[in-house]
């Protein structure tokens, strides 16, 4: 059976002005043209070649003996090389450039820019792209707890935190409670590896340590109360949803840092207020 969207070996049936013919077996009724301009030099009926399947404009199979960037089920980061009315089109290697149908965005791409996704075939038979890699993922990464690693987001929700491909290849996970600073799809993220699952996917943070976190913490804050002008208008009393999105700390974090920079004597403390010391 010829496999749409995989690298196969075929063998030529039929010869023609325009190309040949490829078909997995003599009998088979299916058969996909392989192009005359790449045709190997001496080719006859009964020689096998390895060509990619894919469609035409026509939405006819087609043969090609190029190496796409992206094969069926994989991941990859593709350059967007247009955007129409449908959606992004990517460039894949082939004449035929991808199409990333606007409701497989996960943000709204733009000439140009990268994004990852994964190759899947649609309700009409056709190849596609998704922003959605998550079913495409490894879980057997080669990581373990503790080891940094680089990845890409695709996916932030609400309930569970921020979805990366590690390597653009595995799936892993920054937990809502981990997730600080700003962080959007598209992100190329460096994190540190904080659980391994039973499955084998990875749960993630994007802060160190707290015995180090706190001096960058504490270098941050310095900075916040600055922008302030010297007074930051609440304290480590102050709510947790105040803390963090004035400073994308959690509060243990910032008590931590306020801590710090008490012991220094770089900051004073008043019912309402943190001031910087001499102010």
């Amino acid at each position: 059976m010829i496999r749409l969207g995989e690298v196969q070996t075929l063998r030529i049936v039929k010869k023609v002005e325009f190309g040949v013919y490829l078909s997995d077996s003599d009998q088979a009724e299916t058969r996909v043209l392989l192009p005359k301009k790449q045709v190997p030099e001496h080719a006859r009926p009964g020689d096998e070649i390895t060509v990619f399947v894919y469609r035409d404009s026509g939405d006819r199979l087609i043969a090609t003996t190029a190496v796409p960037k992206l094969r069926l089920h994989e991941v990859a980061r593709l350059r967007v090389a247009q955007v129409g009315k449908i959606g992004a089109f990517l460039d894949w290697g082939l004449e035929k450039e991808l199409l990333l149908p606007y409701a497989e965005q996960r943000k709204r791409v733009a000439e140009g820019e990268e994004c990852l996704v994964a190759l899947y075939i649609d309700k009409s038979d056709r190849l596609c792209a998704t922003m959605n890699v998550y079913p495409y993922l490894a879980s057997g990464s080669p990581y373990k707890e503790e080891d940094r690693v680089s990845g890409t987001v695709y996916e932030i929700s609400d309930n569970f935190g921020a979805f990366v491909a590690v390597d653009d290849r595995y799936s892993g996970l920054i937990p809502k409670r981990e997730l600080y600073g700003s962080v959007r799809v598209g992100d190329v993220i460096q994190a540190r590896v904080v659980k391994v699952k039973e499955d084998g996917r990875l749960d993630l943070s994007i802060r160190e340590k707290a015995y180090l976190q706190m001096d960058t913490d504490a270098k941050r804050l310095l900075e916040i109360i600055d922008s302030f002008d010297g007074v930051l208008p609440f304290t480590d009393k102050a709510s947790p949803e105040v803390i963090k999105r004035e400073t994308q700390m959690s509060k243990n974090e910032f008590k931590r840092a306020v801590g710090r920079l008490l012991k220094e004597g770089k900051i004073q403390i008043t019912e309402k207020a943190i001031r910087l010391s001499g102010r």
